[in-house]
């Protein structure tokens, strides 16, 4: 059996994509700062610990695929200078890491697989993104740059990066939050509402990981669906899913999720249109590549 090493392994996407690799026939073993135990004789755990600069060199050597997934969560708390630096190192110090290892030391990794995001082009400029594009001159623009750029030091594998966009998924990220205020019946509009989001789901996103790894792609791909849609129209169809039509729309004023936010509201009111062609043209196939089938196999 092959052995995929992931990590970021306990994450949303990370917890989606150990069960689907599991499914699939292949041994798991999670990089982890805290060792834990598995019922499942194919998942296993290995100590790192970015901070401190360690890691266990036999797992990395001895796995087949890396899928990188690590970095401190982009929206979880406000964006202070240290927690800046905190999104960036987590992200770029991994990388650095799993690179020291195979550069040095005789292994049998065939690729890697490594996240990145959508907030490396910034906002809309008329067309939509395709991965030739030029990272924004912003904060997620340059951390997203140096965060692809970190990955690139693992030398002679092909390397892969995923640019994500919104992932949608009922156990938790950004449809957690829309769905709050929806219990209650209010559709929370976000500024004007005609910024478009950028998302898939969590089951094409884990599947297009798998793809990337079995099919050794090389280079950056946009992980988003075909059918990008504005915040009003996702969280009013997220609605109707929930609520049928017992709900009503609410605008919150960009000026208030400034406030609540900080500079984050930039993130949640910037619209970003991003391509899918070139991960469709390689030949993977979106199981989910509306709102409509996406909520459909969610919530139903």
């Amino acid at each position: 059996m092959q052995t995929v090493l992931i990590t970021g392994g306990t994450g949303l996407v990370g917890t989606a994509l150990t069960k689907m690799l599991l499914e699939k026939g292949y041994k798991v073993c999670i990089l982890t700062r805290e060792l834990k135990k598995s019922s499942d004789p194919n998942l296993t755990f290995a100590l790192w610990n970015v901070k401190n600069k360690t890691i266990d060199k036999d797992a990395v050597i001895n796995c087949d695929y890396i899928i990188h997934l690590a970095g401190a969560g982009v929206v979880d708390k406000k964006w202070t200078k240290e927690y800046k630096e905190e999104i960036v190192s987590s992200r770029t110090e991994s990388s650095k890491l799993l690179a020291d290892v195979l550069n040095n030391n005789e292994n049998k990794l065939r690729n890697i697989v490594s996240a990145s995001a959508i907030g490396y082009y910034g906002a809309d400029k008329g067309k939509a993104f395709i991965e030739s594009d030029s990272p924004a001159d912003n904060f997620l623009g340059n951390t997203c740059r140096l965060w692809e750029e970190s990955v690139e030091t693992i030398h002679n594998k092909p390397v892969c990066k995923l640019r994500c966009g919104i992932v949608l998924s009922n156990k938790g990220g950004a449809l957690k939050e829309f769905i709050k205020p929806i219990k209650f019946g209010i559709a929370t509009i976000l500024g004007s509402g005609k910024q478009v989001i950028s998302w898939i789901h969590i089951s094409d996103l884990c599947r297009m990981y798998i793809y990337a790894m079995e099919n050794s792609l090389n280079g950056s791909f946009n992980a988003v669906s075909p059918a990008p849609a504005s915040n009003k129209f996702l969280v009013t169809s997220l609605a109707k899913e929930l609520k049928n039509n017992f709900y009503t729309a609410v605008k919150v004023p960009a000026f208030v999720l400034k406030i609540m936010m900080g500079e984050r509201s930039v993130e949640v009111l910037k619209s970003t249109t991003v391509s899918c062609n070139k991960i469709k043209e390689s030949g993977f196939v979106f199981n989910y590549p509306s709102l409509e089938s996406a909520f459909k196999n969610l919530f139903r």
